[in-house]
């Protein structure tokens, strides 16, 4: 999964498509990563103590890696991401719209 955890992206297909946001959370078994913000759903919350009260709570909830793309740092627009390896050897992944690194 070449989409990993603080990465900005755009989503590309559903009820929320448009919207940018930070990846929280990337469940590579699963392709799946979870964007700040987006495809949120609202959740009945019973009061686990009597510190936490109950009600109806707004959760981000998973989606597929292949609706998210990366924004580009250069240009600001959504991007395909490939790697390239430097002459010491280290691996990094780089734009394949401007060609810079991630």
């Amino acid at each position: 999964m070449k989409i990993k955890k603080g990465d900005k992206v755009r989503v590309l297909a559903g009820k929320d498509r448009g919207k940018e946001g930070e990846v929280m959370f990337a469940f590579p078994a699963e392709n799946k990563v979870i964007v700040e913000g987006v495809n949120l759903v609202k959740k009945h919350q019973r009061p686990l103590s009597e510190d936490q009260p109950g009600g109806i709570i707004d959760k981000d909830m998973p989606m597929h890696v292949s609706n998210v793309a990366v924004i580009s740092p250069k240009d600001g627009k959504p991007t395909r991401v490939g790697f390239k390896i430097l002459e010491d050897g280290t691996k990094v992944r780089v734009c394949k719209r401007t060609g810079a690194e991630l």
